[in-house]
Formats: C-alpha cells, sequence, structure tokens
C-alpha cells in the first residue's frame, strides 16, 4: 500500500514519535508498505511520521543513490533506534526530503554514528555506519525526533525559504506522488 507523504507544517513532523511495542502492530507489513511509498516517491530513506504515524521506524535503501564504490549499500528498517554516538568532522551535503519538495539545503553532518535499534523480526542490534549512510540514517532519525532538515539550516537561510516553506504547508507545491497537507486551503 503506497501512503501519502506528509508535507510541511502537518504537526506530526514537529512531535517526537512514540516506541513501537513487539506486539501493537504488524510491523512486517508496515516495512513494507513503507518500502512500497519511499520507492514510489523515488526516496532513499522514509520515516513513520511522514506517512502520518508517530511512531519509531524509520526505513533506508540508499542503492538508488549512493555511487561511492567503497561504501556499502544499505537496506534496513530501523525500530525504536537511539543514536549512541556521532563522531568524526562535519561536513556538508545538499539534503532533501519527501515531505519538503523543491528545496535543498546544505546540512553538516558528523561522519560517524553507532546505532542501537530493533529489525522487523525484533533482532537488536547494534552497528556503525559513515559517510552516506550515516546521514541518511541521521536525516530519518532526525523525523523521528520532531526535527526536520530545514531546522538544520542558518537562520539567514531559513528567511530565504520561508515563503516556500509556507507555500508547501498551504498545499502550493508540485510533486510526484500523493500528498497529504495538514492545512490545504
Amino acid at each position: 500500500m503506497i501512503y501519502p507523504i506528509v508535507a510541511y507544517g502537518h504537526p506530526v513532523l514537529k512531535t517526537k514519535a512514540k516506541d513501537i511495542q513487539k506486539d501493537e502492530l504488524d510491523v512486517k507489513a508496515l516495512v513494507e508498505d513503507m518500502y512500497e511509498t519511499m520507492y514510489n516517491a523515488s526516496g532513499v530513506g522514509l520515516a513513520a511520521p511522514q506517512i502520518g504515524k508517530s511512531i519509531r521506524l524509520f526505513v533506508v535503501d540508499t542503492d538508488p543513490i549512493d555511487d561511492e564504490e567503497d561504501e556499502p549499500k544499505i537496506k534496513k528498517a530501523f525500530i525504536n533506534p537511539q543514536i549512541l554516538l556521532e563522531e568524526g568532522e562535519e561536513w556538508a551535503f545538499e539534503e532533501g526530503c519527501l515531505s519538503i519538495p523543491t528545496i535543498r539545503e546544505d546540512v553538516f553532518r558528523k561522519e560517524k554514528i553507532k546505532i542501537q535499534y530493533f529489525d522487523e523480526d525484533w533482532n537488536e542490534h547494534i552497528e556503525e555506519y559513515q559517510g552516506f549512510s550515516a546521514r541518511v540514517i541521521q536525516h530519518e532519525y532526525d523525523h523521528i525526533e520532531g526535527i526536520l532538515f530545514t531546522d538544520h539550516v542558518s537562520a539567514f537561510k531559513k528567511r530565504m525559504i520561508k515563503g516556500k516553506l509556507a507555500n508547501i504547508s498551504k498545499g502550493k507545491v508540485s510533486a510526484d506522488y500523493k500528498m497529504l497537507f495538514a492545512r490545504k486551503k
């Protein structure tokens, strides 16, 4: 099932998500739906708040965009994740977001992370990632913390994109996928 992507301005995107209890929902089916939704929108990551669910779950698949030969591709679901460590040099990369179409800005993030999470079978993992994979995970992790990539840009850049963000929140944006707006007029 393909969900509509929740657009900037919807309160679920600014709310810290809740942990999932083991038998609370069919996690495998939801993960499958999230991958289908993400691929339909040509994304490399999708967090549950972006489909209107305020739960600590996100999926990533770096294969479609990651062209780093020496960096392994990842396709994983992260349930109830906790970033344990962020380290290394901060580096800039132009990020975008399915919930904020048409806007891309440089965001500085640490190059390495260590994260603890459960997979769809409720097996616990503690793993380290670096480079592009770490960036995608940090971006999606921010979503379950109620943080958007635009929260990381300078005050000057925020003023420059303020009008575009307001238009997105009003539904005045074009995307190649179905979107859900908080207050479309």
